[in-house]
């Protein structure tokens, strides 16, 4: 009996499958600032008063996981989704107009692939920060269902290398997101 014990806390001995991808690891990833600035830079401005901080960006299965910050009341977009979408809720509020809820801190929502919706931050969250994980992509649409724009991880990671760029950063420095 001593043996299984003392054999449970051994590392695993065998090699890891071929072609494997190393593991991401960001400790204090959830750890938020006050306030953004150039001390992190990771918060990729996205438009506005919006900023995104990517964990993963996986171009090898279409996903991505990222915390969204939204520092502004109003509208931010409306989108159809191509995949699901889970979102937990980390500072703020947030919610969509095509439904009864309000998201704020450590609220939790799945969103199914095919709806589309309206982003709103309300008047009284001084701001909004959740946590994304997106399959597939989004369609930015207006009231009708005419296509505006497009995102994935694809353009995620190109607004990432383009940031990291404008940073005077090494933009090969995304890929440590990249999987």
């Amino acid at each position: 009996m001593s043996d299984d014990r003392d054999r449970s806390a051994v590392a695993y001995q065998l090699p890891q499958p071929t072609g494997m991808v190393p593991d991401v690891y960001m400790g204090g990833a959830l750890e938020l600032p006050q306030s953004i600035g150039t001390e992190d830079p990771d918060w990729v401005v996205q438009d506005e008063n919006v900023w995104f901080k990517p964990l993963v960006l996986s171009v090898s299965q279409g996903f991505y996981v990222n915390i969204l910050w939204v520092h502004k009341a109003g509208v931010l977009s409306r989108h159809r989704h191509t995949g699901p979408v889970h979102a937990f809720t980390l500072r703020g509020a947030w919610h969509y107009l095509e439904h009864d809820w309000v998201a704020r801190a450590n609220d939790y929502a799945f969103e199914p692939p095919g709806e589309t919706h309206t982003l709103v931050v309300p008047e009284e969250a001084a701001e909004m920060v959740t946590l994304f994980h997106v399959t597939g992509g989004y369609t930015y649409v207006d009231p009708y269902g005419k296509a505006l724009g497009y995102e994935d991880v694809f353009t995620k990671l190109a607004n990432v290398r383009a940031h990291y760029e404008r940073l005077g950063m090494d933009p090969a420095e995304a890929d440590k997101f990249v999987r």
